[in-house]
């Protein structure tokens, strides 16, 4: 069942069995579950709890979260078929996206702690402000991303794509963590 241009506020169950277009989904709780096959269509998801959801051939085409708590989410899972979505301030720790196609998608304001970016391509993103604390990057397309004002970064420029990214002069050593260097900051 389509539906469409309608807002949705306190929630704490939305049916999988739906289609979502033009919605706004706003101070809902939906920890644990179960988006499975639903599809979301240029929708907003704004201060929602969508911790460990179930997104198993979910579509999100279009769609907005912002300051939502979405801890431990299988995006890799989802519907991969024009998957486009942007996160604002949203806490994404232990979610993965692992060999997801996310060119020119947009996380602003982020904490990604301990999130599997591993073969992911993230060609043209814009990853601003964010947390990447522990977050796994093993041969990830990061050719052109903006890491403006980001912090917490840790990859290995040998088994990633790394050219062309704005990467905050604050994080090279965690490019070069492996070496084991002893950066003096003062010269």
């Amino acid at each position: 069942m389509l539906i469409a241009n309608e807002a949705f506020d306190q929630l704490s169950e939305l049916s999988n069995r739906d289609e979502y277009e033009c919605c706004t989904i706003s101070n809902c709780s939906f920890p644990g579950a179960n988006f499975s096959t639903a599809k979301f269509i240029e929708c907003d998801f704004v201060d929602c709890d969508l911790s460990n959801l179930k997104v198993n051939e979910t579509s999100f085409r279009e769609v907005n979260f912002r300051n939502c708590k979405m801890i431990g989410i299988q995006f890799d899972t989802c519907n991969q078929l024009l998957f486009e979505a942007s996160f604002s301030n949203c806490q994404l720790d232990h979610s993965v996206f692992f060999q997801m196609k996310l060119k020119h998608a947009e996380f602003v304001q982020c904490k990604l702690h301990d999130v599997d970016f591993s073969e992911a391509d993230l060609s043209g993103t814009k990853l601003i402000g964010c947390d990447f604390t522990n977050a796994k990057f093993d041969f990830t397309n990061l050719e052109a991303v903006d890491l403006s004002k980001s912090y917490g970064l840790n990859l290995d420029p040998e088994l990633n794509k790394i050219s062309k990214a704005k990467i905050p002069l604050s994080q090279l050593p965690g490019l070069l963590a492996k070496y084991q260097l002893k950066i003096d900051k003062d010269h």
